[in-house]
């Protein structure tokens, strides 16, 4: 029997839009990266949380270490995914900040011809539609290569425990993200 799965496994680098440790879309990271399809592998990208705001100057004098090991995951990855829920109705602030940081320095960023997809839960009444919807718009502008298709979705249990069905769609969509063929792929 041949194996389909690629000689070597496609990287994605999931983007967590919670910091908090018993975050709902943290779980469905940790779920996605065990259950990955054959040949790929997810990395849950750390340390989101201690970027400063995005500042110009600051980038300008020698961007900070934790800025460099986030952009260098994200410049290392095949694909880009963004785990994320939603607040007040937009995607949170560390997530926007890593989109910041992502897109410089400017036309050559590290989310530049990136492939990005967008899943995750809010236990809002809409499940994180509009954060989505958002994150998609930030991203395709920053450069990256937004799919259309995501997942909202409202869980059931903070630990998923039964939602099966959001994790399997997450799944479908992270393997549309992988057969997605974006302009760059990373060396």
């Amino acid at each position: 029997m041949t194996s389909t799965a690629p000689a070597t496994p496609i990287r994605v680098a999931a983007l967590v839009g919670s910091v908090r440790a018993g975050s709902v879309n943290r779980r469905l990271a940790e779920l996605l990266r065990d259950r990955a399809p054959e040949g790929v592998e997810v990395q849950i990208v750390e340390g989101l949380g201690d970027l400063p705001f995005y500042d110009d100057d600051v980038d300008a004098a020698g961007a900070p270490a934790a800025v460099e090991r986030v952009r260098e995951a994200i410049a290392a990855a095949d694909r880009v995914l963004f785990v994320t829920p939603e607040y007040n109705g937009r995607m949170p602030a560390v997530l926007a900040n890593v989109i910041d940081w992502g897109s410089r320095p400017y036309a050559a960023g590290a989310l530049k011809g990136k492939p990005v997809a967008v899943v995750g839960a809010s236990f809002g009444r809409f499940g994180g539609v509009w954060a989505h919807d958002e994150a998609r718009k930030s991203v395709g502008i920053a450069g990256g290569v937004a799919l259309e298709k995501g997942l909202s979705a409202t869980p059931t249990s903070p630990d998923l425990s039964g939602d099966e069905q959001l994790v399997s769609d997450a799944l479908a969509v992270l393997t549309e993200l992988v057969a997605h063929e974006g302009e760059t792929v990373a060396a």
